[in-house]
This record gives structure tokens, sequence and C-alpha cells, in this order.
């Protein structure tokens, strides 16, 4: 305990020289631009806000798991009266709302609930009843796929608070996002689901609120000059927010949407992969993924192929050195592969990401077939 409140002091000293240093007028703000904060509450509410609202988070921390907060939160500020029912303090609210609930979500430290999301608006369904549209961006992608799933359904959940129709497409909307997934796999990058047409048509026609977003790349559609969508351009975070996100975490998103009581997330049960209750011990079946060795360049070496026998042994878990995106090898390993160092980028079957190479020691070492026929784990480099 002594060394966290030496770590608190420390940095209460260094705040209160920098305070003094920036009251000179000398630079552009008179104060640290950097608020501290001590929890996520705190975190939260410096980075996103509303005022007081770090209060409110802890109280209901109590008793509660983080994403039923991020949701309770977004209701009650999403659902404040507002004078004459005005539209634009309630798109105002809804803005809030979400960017706050995403903040509880990934914990107050990633720049998605800022820069993700460009804005929130309440449009016009063509029968005239108002909907929920939400413009995301690029940066999206570093708040996961998981919370950008749920900043969909915290978004439905708005919608809901605050008494909104849901959206309704019509069939030029959405072949225009079944073209886009295409063009940004083949034009930009690929996804880390590649979903069938018929999965991303399912996902746009049923998903109650317009995920749609600001141009991301030069590329242009050929489903153009749609009323409802101001760009002819790829929406990047529009796609990663409904692939990465509602579509590839599924399971997770009907699981919050069954908590919650949620209407209209029924079909999200064609893409979970979960089995039924009831259908007994079977034996689950692993199949080889070759996803990631498809888009191989030339040169590059492979380890090993889909499922192989001989290949790494995947074990869960974290070491002092190893980070986001990163990978823990034995050095005995590197040493005998004569090609993996510290920072080599690699990718792995399961669960299909890239990540960098590091060693960990306290983890088993390689499993070898000498020439003489001997098999022996080497546990020194």
């Amino acid at each position: 305990m002594d060394y966290f409140n030496e770590l608190e002091r420390e940095t209460e000293r260094l705040y209160e020289i920098a305070r003094k240093a920036r009251s000179r007028g000398l630079d552009v703000s008179t104060t640290p631009e950097i608020p501290l904060a001590k929890d996520l509450a705190e975190r939260v509410e410096g980075l996103v806000g509303p005022e007081g609202i770090a209060r409110r988070i802890k109280e209901l921390e109590a008793d509660r798991g983080r994403e039923e907060v991020a949701f309770q939160i977004a209701a009650e500020i999403a659902s404040q009266a507002v004078p004459d029912d005005d539209p634009e303090e309630r798109e105002k609210l809804a803005d809030q709302a979400l960017r706050t609930a995403l903040a509880i979500l990934t914990e107050g430290v990633v720049a998605a609930p800022l820069e993700g999301i460009a804005k929130v608006r309440i449009k016009e369904n063509f029968d005239k009843s108002r909907y929920l549209a939400v413009y995301f961006a690029g940066p999206i992608r570093s708040a996961g796929g998981t919370a950008a799933a749920l900043s969909v359904l915290i978004a439905d959940y708005i919608r809901l608070a605050v008494g909104l129709d849901r959206y309704k497409p019509v069939e030029r909307e959405i072949e225009r996002y079944v073209e886009e997934v295409e063009l940004y796999e083949s034009e930009v990058t690929n996804l880390q689901y590649s979903p069938k047409p018929d999965e991303v048509r399912l996902a746009a026609s049923k998903i109650p609120v317009e995920v749609t977003g600001e141009p991301t790349d030069k590329v242009e559609v050929s489903h153009r000059d749609l009323e409802r969508v101001e760009t002819n351009n790829i929406r990047g975070g529009a796609l990663l927010a409904m692939v990465e996100g509602v579509i590839q975490k599924a399971p997770k998103v009907l699981k919050y949407a069954k908590q919650l009581k949620l209407e209209g997330w029924d079909w999200l049960e064609k893409f979970s992969k979960a089995p039924k209750k009831g259908e007994g011990e079977e034996k689950v079946v692993v199949k080889a993924d070759s996803k990631y060795v498809e888009d191989i360049i030339g040169g590059r070496p492979v380890l090993a192929y889909p499922s192989e026998k001989g290949a790494f042994r995947l074990r869960y878990g974290r070491a002092r050195n190893t980070g986001l995106a990163a990978m823990g090898v034995h050095p005995a390993t590197m040493e005998l592969l004569q090609f993996l160092a510290v920072g080599t980028q690699m990718k792995i079957e399961r669960p299909g990401k890239g990540n960098c190479v590091v060693p960990v020691d306290t983890i088993d070492g390689p499993v070898v077939k000498l020439r003489n026929g001997d098999v022996i784990r080497i546990e020194d480099a």
C-alpha cells in the first residue's frame, strides 16, 4: 500500500510543478491538459463526461457488471427531459449517452468513444416515423469487436428509451452495405470476418438503428446518391461496427439482448454457433481454419499448416512483457527456428489475429524429435 501511496504523492507533486509552470501563461493552456483519474468512473467522466457521472457510475458498480452499468447509464442520460421535445437537444443527449456507455465498456482507455463515433442523429423513415442513426468512424476499431457490437445494441436501448421507431431500410440501402463489404475487402483491407452477402443483407435489414458513418476511403460505390446516405464513398467505420462487431460477435450481442429483454434481435441466432441445451455431451469437432495462410505473401515462412501435428501449443495467459497483441514464445523455440526474434510479426490459426513475438521462459519449452529418434523437451536455449 505504501508503494501506491508514494506513486500518488509523487504524481501530485509533479502536477503541482506543472500547474505553476502553466500559470505563467507561456503555453496554450494555463493548466495541465491531462486530468488525473483514480478509477474507471473518473476516467469516463474525464474522457467524455457528462459532469458528475462518475458518482452515478460508482453507485451502479456496487451491484452490477460493467455491461449492465453501461446500458443503465445510457438510458438515464438519453431519457432526460427536453424542453418541447427539441430534436436537436434529444440528439445531443443520445450522442452523449452512447459515448459515455462506450467509454464504460472500453474502461476509458481508448479513443473509440471520442473518435470512433462521429455523431448520433435522429432521422426520418420514408413513412415519416423517426429513428436513430449512429455515424461510426474508423477509430471504432480501437474499441474491439465486442464493444463495437455492444455500442450498436446500446444505440437500440437508447432508441427505445426515447421512444423512437426502428430503422426501416429500403432495398437499395441494404444492397449498398453488401457492395461496401465486398469493396472494402477487395480495395482496402481484409476484415477479421468475411461475411456472406446474405449475412450482410440479414444484418442490414434487421438492425433496429441505422449503422452508418463518415467516408473513410476514396473508393466509390455503384449504389450512389441514396437519399439517406450522405456519401458515395466506403463507410469503413460502419462496416467495422456491423461486420467485426454485430455479425462476428453475434453470440455475445444475443446474450445481452436477451438479458435486457430487447426485442428484434432473435435473428442473431442464425450467426450463433452455440449448441442448444439438451443435445447431449457430443464431442466437439474443431475444424481446421486455413484463413491465416490464404493471403500469405510469397517468401514468408509457414511454421505449421492448419491443425497439423508438430505446430505450436497455445496457452492463454500473460507474462510481464506481453502487452496487447503480443505472443510469448519460449527462447529455445526462437533459437531452434532461427527466424523468430523479438518483435517478429506472426499470424496464428486461432483466433486468427496478428501478433508480435516476445520471449517468455516460464512456459514449457519445445518438444523435439532428434535424429536418433529420441523425443525430448528443451528448456534451455
